[in-house]
């Protein structure tokens, strides 16, 4: 009949989209190159060889100090220390982690990730998390199309075949791959509604005024742009969309009282002091960010937005470490 043409007309354009999909974004994920930091994040000759020349640690983190001054780093270690990577001799931009197991600093270093054998950051997050949707998609798909067979399985009223222990094996091992995945789906995109990695969930980064979880989080919306882009069209492709170079992010914009600026700043030392220098000290301008440029201004708190206009108020930037 022309319904049940239409039908299986409808099942195969829907199975064969699915699956299309699965493999797609399951191949960019894995054969998607972890992102490493660019060259300017690394020691010149001559400070490499003083650094490995200094045996004091403080003598070594001041070098790091002077070498880091002009990149777009907000975040620190636990003890205030310039986060730098013995192993590839560079410099850690924010968020950026050291893998063991590719042996590399990959940028936004969500997971090393054994199912795609590949480290999930930057470069190919948005494709892990369409990786996750699809892969339940079309677990769900099976499980569904197949559940009406299963019924009659359980009812006797399926003919006595081989085709039981199909059934009961491809409708248990979609229903089980369906939960898992759904429970990993729904933790990632937590994640992303944060804005926080999976490593920053288990250590908040640290910025200048200490450890902040919510320090890189401009808003759910922004933070979805952030990963998927600014064309929604693109969002269920698996092409890079994602926001940014990788090296520098948007951090959340705080309001503070003009007398804490005012303590603070007295407390700071003076560019010149050394190795006691605050690090870091200057702030990303809102044209360097896409996420903040598109708005006029964005605060986390709405009484404190009138005196921000009339100048008693000013912004600073608060960053997370990773």
């Amino acid at each position: 009949t022309i319904s049940s043409t239409a039908e299986k007309v409808v099942y195969l354009v829907v199975f064969h989209l699915s699956f299309v999909m699965f493999v797609w974004s399951y191949w960019k994920t894995i054969f998607t190159a972890p992102a490493s930091p660019s060259n300017e994040f690394c020691l010149s000759k001559a400070d490499k060889e003083q650094y490995e020349k200094e045996e004091r640690p403080e003598s070594q983190q001041e070098i790091l100090r002077r070498a880091a001054k002009d990149l777009p780093i907000y975040t620190t270690t636990a003890s205030r220390a310039i986060r730098y990577c013995d192993r590839c001799q560079l410099i850690k931009p924010d968020r950026c982690h050291h893998c063991s197991a590719c042996d590399i600093c990959v940028l936004k270093m969500d997971h090393h990730c054994p199912w795609v054998n590949n480290c999930v950051g930057f470069s190919n997050y948005k494709f892990f998390l369409l990786f996750l949707m699809y892969s339940l998609l079309y677990c769900l798909f099976v499980a569904a199309t197949v559940l009406q067979y299963f019924i009659k399985f359980w009812t006797n009223e399926l003919p006595d075949t081989h085709a039981k222990f199909h059934v009961l094996f491809l409708f248990f091992v979609a229903a089980m791959f369906f939960i898992s995945i759904l429970s990993l789906f729904s933790y990632h995109c937590w994640l992303v509604g944060k804005n926080r990695s999976t490593i920053e969930t288990f250590r908040a980064p640290t910025f200048r005024n200490g450890p902040d979880k919510n320090g890189f989080s401009l808003g759910c919306s922004k933070n979805l742009r952030e990963v998927f882009g600014d064309e929604k069209k693109y969002w269920l492709i698996p092409i890079f969309t994602s926001l940014g170079d990788g090296c520098n992010f948007p951090t959340r914009l705080v309001i503070m009282d003009p007398e804490q600026l005012t303590v603070s700043s007295q407390n700071e030392p003076d560019k010149s002091s050394g190795a006691n220098q605050s690090f870091p000290t200057r702030p990303l301008s809102e044209s360097q960010n896409r996420l903040l440029a598109s708005d006029t201004q964005w605060v986390e708190s709405g009484p404190e937005e009138e005196n921000v206009k009339s100048g008693a108020k000013k912004h600073i930037i608060v960053s997370l470490e990773s």
